[in-house]
């Protein structure tokens, strides 16, 4: 069971619900088979709000073509089977921007004298550790690292390989709507896209619910910060048909616990509530009860 939490933008409430959501699941159902990862591999915080035990720590690598001058005939058939500019012939030179490379093997491949092998290029960092009976992976890419899609890939293909198909794996998802945001909801079972209700927090759902459409992806919401806005939220889902499964409070109380890196859930009862309906609303989904 795979569950990415996603939204339209930033600041919505992705980590706070990923978070409490997944430690709430595996208290509750006494399961150790939840599975926390961290996608927001450019912001990466998840970690923040849990005391985790390191268990294992490998680089991650990505494949980047390195020009060969001595093989080179400057044909000029790199730049342009390079759909990304990566790169480029400039007089007696091929220059590749590292920056824009998508690693799509085409400059190599299609390189009639093989000047532009694939070389590996460090891009991050993922780690995995025990926090109580839940696995949590983290993922960060290293500072001037600008593609965070092949990390996120990398990523979810460690968890798949490393945890057994019972797992229920719950993806804190990067914000927006951008590749990134794709990569890490494209496979999942449900999608829960968190929001706000106002006039800014349903522009940016109705952005992140057109790109669950187009991905053919089943989704529903989640509304955080509840009642500091207006019903225009509520509304929309409603002439959509969309499920609003769960409502977090607005509370002063929650930014407070939040800032001290706290669990919400075990102070604030409204919340462990809210918890208790989106859990209800994923076994269900787990046990083929809803489709």
């Amino acid at each position: 069971m795979k569950i990415a939490i996603a939204s339209g933008k930033g600041g919505t409430g992705k980590t706070t619900l990923s978070v409490n959501l997944a430690v709430f699941l595996s208290e509750t159902y006494k399961t150790n088979n939840i599975v926390l990862i961290d996608l927001d591999v450019e912001e990466p915080n998840s970690g923040l709000f849990l005391n985790g035990k390191l268990i294992s720590s490998e680089s991650k690598y990505r494949m980047i073509p390195k020009w060969n001058p001595e093989k080179c005939t400057l044909c000029g058939n790199c730049q342009k089977v390079c759909n990304f500019h990566a790169v480029l012939k400039l007089g007696k030179k091929i220059a590749v921007f590292n920056e824009l490379c998508h690693g799509c093997y085409a400059c190599s491949e299609l390189c009639p004298t093989g000047s532009l092998p694939m070389v590996k290029e460090k891009m991050g960092e993922l780690k995995q550790f025990e926090v109580g009976n839940i696995n949590f992976i983290e993922s960060r890419l290293d500072i001037g690292q600008e593609q965070a899609v092949p990390l996120i890939s990398q990523t979810i293909d460690f968890v798949e390989n490393q945890f057994d198909d019972d797992s229920i794996f719950i993806y804190d998802s990067p914000p927006g709507t951008s590749c990134p945001v794709i990569e890490a909801t494209k496979d999942a079972d449900i999608v829960i896209l968190i929001t706000e209700p106002t006039p800014f927090g349903l522009h940016d759902l109705k952005l992140a619910i057109e790109t669950m459409d187009e991905l053919k992806q089943e989704y529903a919401v989640v509304i955080n910060r509840a009642n500091i806005g207006d019903d225009s939220v509520e509304k929309y889902c409603k002439e959509r048909n969309i499920q609003i499964i769960a409502k977090i409070p607005n509370d002063r109380k929650i930014a407070e616990i939040y800032s001290k890196g706290e669990l919400i859930y075990k102070q604030i009862p409204e919340m462990k509530e809210e918890l208790k309906k989106i859990g209800k609303y994923i076994f269900e989904m787990k046990n083929g009860e809803k489709r």
